[in-house]
């Protein structure tokens, strides 16, 4: 069993590598944390809530070296409504595509059905190499990371995975996050960058300020509405009549809920709930975009919308 732990030398090398890599593992393994942290600003929206990214966010990590494109799934899972379908479509469909695949598996969590069942997915996939990613080392001591480790081996053995590499990570630390990208990229096939140098993703703005506000808006809600919430930007458009020196940005947001009943939860006491939502997504957004921004957020019921194939085509699914 090879687990990494620290950076070997390695030999100067002429080439150029660029490709694709893209992360899995259960709902809440440490993914979007991982591609932030190895992407080193915030391009996937994270959430203590399992089961928040729905799209595949792009985040860029560029070396002089090489250039590496993390692409991030939603989490596999046992899929309950038409939405929890089409996400698993997601999912296969870019495993196909890459040219690595990092299954994430926390430390402080034993391997149960659901790292099983992506495991034996993986296993299906035979040409696309694949590291064992051991996330949020942090939070265990050095026996439960090694018991960790062998389990994880002896996962490979049994459904005949070998693994490329084991690497134990910390994100929120940034432990090993270098050593990983320093890992993943040898594996990329060799050629020349695919996206401009200072890009960090390929996402297009709207769908990361929509992502932005949703993420405010989970935060703190209760356990039933992480899914049924969904963020559609309207418009953004630069306020007319403003002084070069003074720019401001107008953006107009729908936030989405299943159920007349949820609109409470969402809006809170007297508007409370929704303007802290508005102050926290404003202030990620102005960081995102560099420019000041005026943001106007309306709270609208799209009945049923996981399970309805129209609304979810509206909403971008």
């Amino acid at each position: 069993m090879s687990v990494r732990t620290q950076s070997s030398e390695k030999p100067a090398e002429a080439v150029h590598r660029a490709g694709f890599a893209c992360f899995v593992g259960r709902p809440n393994a440490g993914k979007s944390t991982l591609t932030n942290a190895l992407v080193g600003q915030k391009v996937a929206i994270t959430s203590n809530r399992p089961q928040t990214t729905r799209h595949t966010v792009r985040g860029i990590v560029h070396r002089p070296e090489a250039q590496l494109i993390l692409v991030d799934t939603p989490g596999l899972h046992k899929p309950r409504t038409l939405l929890g379908e089409r996400l698993n479509d997601v999912v296969r469909t870019t495993w196909a595509e890459v040219d690595v695949i990092g299954f994430c598996l926390p430390a402080n969590e034993k391997i149960g059905p659901g790292d099983r069942f992506i495991a034996k997915e993986l296993a299906a996939i035979k040409k696309t190499p694949k590291i064992a990613v051991v996330t949020k080392t942090d939070l265990v001591d050095s026996k439960t990371l090694a018991e960790q480790l062998i389990a994880i081996d002896r996962l490979g053995e049994e459904l005949g995975i070998t693994w490329a590499e084991i690497v134990p990570v910390s994100a929120t630390a940034g432990k090993q996050v270098d050593l990983l990208a320093d890992l993943l990229i040898p594996l990329l096939p060799e050629g020349p960058a695919l996206y401009p140098e200072g890009d960090l993703t390929d996402e297009p703005e709207q769908v990361m300020v929509a992502e932005l506000i949703r993420e405010a808006a989970l935060e703190g809600v209760r356990d039933e509405l992480p899914h049924s919430i969904a963020v559609v930007v309207e418009e953004m458009l630069p306020r007319e009549d403003r002084p070069a020196d003074k720019p401001l940005l107008d953006i107009h947001a729908n936030v989405f809920i299943e159920r007349p009943s949820q609109k409470g939860i969402i809006i809170g006491p007297k508007g409370k709930r929704l303007k802290e939502v508005g102050i926290k997504s404003r202030k990620q957004i102005e960081a995102l975009l560099g420019t000041p921004v005026f943001l106007d957020l309306h709270v609208k019921v799209a009945k049923d919308w996981q399970r309805d194939p129209k609304q979810l085509r509206r909403l971008g699914f």
